[in-house]
C-alpha cells in the first residue's frame, strides 16, 4: 500500500511521491511566541510528528527534514512585553522555552530544524528585493507591499473569491496600497521597536513572508508537504504560495498541503470570553502527555475536534490498560495493520483500533503504539508520572496498606474495608494477588 495524504491544493487524497526520497522534506507552521500555547496549538505539533514518525519508518531516519519555524517577530509580541513591562527578548525566550517543554511532555520529537524569524531577515529582505525585481512588489511609504494582482491565480489555493478574501485577510485600508488585496512584505519600525536595516529603512518583515524564506533558507525553494492547521489556509498559506511562486518564476512552493482541522472545547468554540480557553502547560498539570496525545488522535487529523475531559479519561484509562499489558516487553515489529491505517492519510482512529486488537501480542503493541508516539515510557515511569500528577501522599499511602494487611490477617474484615475505601477517597486503587496488595492511581 503506497502512502496517500490529503492534498489541499488539488482537494484529493493523492499518492505521496517525494521529489527526492534521500531527503524527504516537511515544513509546519510553528507558535507566535508571545503567550502560552492553547490546545488548539498542539494539534499540528502530535499531527505532523506521527506524519514525520511514519516518514521516518518509510524513508529512513536519515532521509527525513522535518522544520517546524518559532516567529519571534510579531505586533503580538510587541504588545505583550510592552503591557509586562517585559523586553521582546524576555517574552520570545520565555514563551519558546516553555512551547518546546510542553510540545517535547506530548510526545513530539524534536524537529529537524526549528528555524526562527529573527535569524532568518537577511534571507527575507533578499526575497523582497527579487520580489520588487520581477513586478510582484513595490515600494510605498516605507512599506513593501506584495501586489496581488500581478499574479492572476491569487486566491485558487484557497478557492475564495475576491469578496470573501478581503473579508477573511481583514483587509487593512491604506491610502498607499495600490489594490486593497495587496499584503504586507516589509514595514517601518519605530525606534523602540524592533527593526533591521533594508533598502526600504530600517524595519521589520510581514508575518507571511517569514515563513516562504525560511522554507528557501532551509528547504529549499520546492518542498515535499507543507503543514498547519486549517485557520492558515487564508490568507497566511494564500500569501506564501503567492510570493514563493512570485519569487521563483511561477515553480511552487510546496507539492503537498496537509491542514488539521479546528479544535473546540466541550462543544463550543474556545475563547477567553467563555472562560474555555486551555493551554497545553495547564493541561499537563493535570494529564500526562502521553494521555493528551492519545485524545488527539482518536479523530482523524481532519476532522474538527471536541475537546472533552470524559476523552481525556478514556484515553487515560486505555493508557493504562497498554502499560499493563506491555510492562517489561521489548518492542517487536510495527504491525502492518497499523502502518497501512497511517498510510491511508493518517487514519489515526483505524491505526487505534488495530491496537486495540493486539492485546494478545504485547510485543506487537508496543510496536505499533510506538510508531503513534505511545508507550515511550517504562511501565515505573509511567506509574510515577500518574503519582506525581495526582499529588498523593506515597508514604501515606504505604502506612495504610499495611494497615490493611494488619486488618485482614486479624479478620478485621470491617476495618479493611474502611481503609479500602479511605485509599479510594485519596485517588488510590489496590489490588489484592498472590505475592500481596499493589496499588495504582484511580481513573
Amino acid at each position: 500500500m503506497t502512502l496517500k495524504l490529503y492534498n489541499t491544493k488539488t482537494r484529493s487524497k493523492d499518492e505521496f511521491v517525494p521529489i527526492d526520497p534521500e531527503n524527504v522534506r516537511m515544513y509546519v507552521c510553528g507558535p507566535t511566541v508571545y503567550d502560552y500555547a492553547h490546545i488548539g496549538n498542539a494539534r499540528p505539533a502530535i499531527v505532523f510528528d506521527v506524519l514525520f514518525r511514519l516518514l521516518r519508518h518509510l524513508y529512513g531516519a536519515d532521509h527525513v527534514t522535518y522544520a517546524r519555524n518559532i516567529t519571534d517577530i510579531d505586533d503580538k509580541i510587541m504588545a505583550r512585553a510592552a503591557r509586562n513591562g517585559k523586553t521582546i527578548a524576555e517574552v520570545t525566550e520565555e514563551t519558546t522555552r516553555i512551547y518546546l517543554e510542553d510540545v517535547a511532555a506530548l510526545g513530539t520529537l524534536v524537529p529537524t530544524l526549528t528555524p526562527r524569524a529573527t535569524e532568518t531577515v537577511a534571507p527575507m529582505v533578499e526575497m523582497i528585493g527579487t520580489l520588487i525585481g520581477k513586478g510582484h512588489a513595490y515600494e510605498a511609504e516605507g512599506h513593501v507591499l506584495f501586489a496581488v494582482k500581478s499574479m492572476p491565480n491569487y486566491g485558487k489555493f484557497s478557492r475564495r473569491s475576491t469578496d470573501d478574501m478581503i473579508a477573511g485577510a481583514r483587509v487593512e485600508v491604506a491610502p498607499y496600497k495600490r489594490d486593497p488585496m495587496d499584503f504586507v512584505l516589509w514595514k517601518p519600525s519605530e525606534e523602540k521597536e524592533p527593526g533591521w536595516d533594508s533598502p526600504w529603512g530600517r524595519g521589520r518583515p510581514g508575518w507571511h513572508l517569514e515563513c516562504s524564506a525560511m522554507i528557501e533558507q532551509h528547504l529549499g525553494q520546492t518542498i515535499d508537504i507543507h503543514g498547519g492547521g486549517v485557520d492558515l489556509v487564508f490568507p497566511h498559506h494564500e500569501n506564501e504560495v503567492a510570493q514563493s511562486a512570485g519569487a521563483h518564476d511561477g515553480a511552487p512552493l510546496a507539492n503537498f498541503w496537509l491542514h488539521n482541522g479546528f479544535l473546540q472545547v466541550e462543544g463550543e468554540k474556545m475563547s477567553k470570553s467563555l472562560g474555555n480557553f486551555i493551554t497545553i502547560h495547564e493541561l499537563l498539570q493535570k494529564w500526562p502527555g502521553e494521555v493528551l496525545r492519545l485524545q488527539m488522535l482518536m479523530t482523524h487529523y481532519r476532522q474538527p475536534i471536541d475537546w472533552t475531559e470524559r476523552a481525556s479519561r478514556e484515553a487515560w484509562g486505555t493508557l493504562n490498560n497498554w502499560y499493563d499489558l506491555t510492562d517489561g516487553v521489548e518492542a517487536g515489529e510495527a504491525p502492518q495493520g497499523v502502518i497501512d491505517a497511517l498510510k491511508d492519510d493518517l487514519n489515526t482512529p483505524a491505526a487505534i483500533a488495530e491496537l486495540h486488537k493486539l492485546k494478545g501480542d504485547p510485543a506487537a503493541l508496543k510496536a505499533g503504539a510506538q510508531l503513534l508516539g505511545l508507550l515511550c515510557l517504562t511501565g515505573a515511569e509511567w506509574a510515577a508520572q500518574e503519582v506525581a500528577l495526582a499529588d498523593i501522599d506515597v508514604d501515606a499511602v504505604e502506612a495504610l496498606i499495611a494497615k490493611r494487611v494488619e486488618a485482614r490477617e486479624a479478620k478485621d474484615f470491617a476495618e479493611a474495608d474502611r481503609i479500602r475505601d479511605e485509599l479510594a477517597a485519596m485517588g488510590v486503587e489496590i489490588m489484592d494477588g498472590p505475592e500481596g496488595t499493589t496499588w495504582k492511581v484511580a481513573t
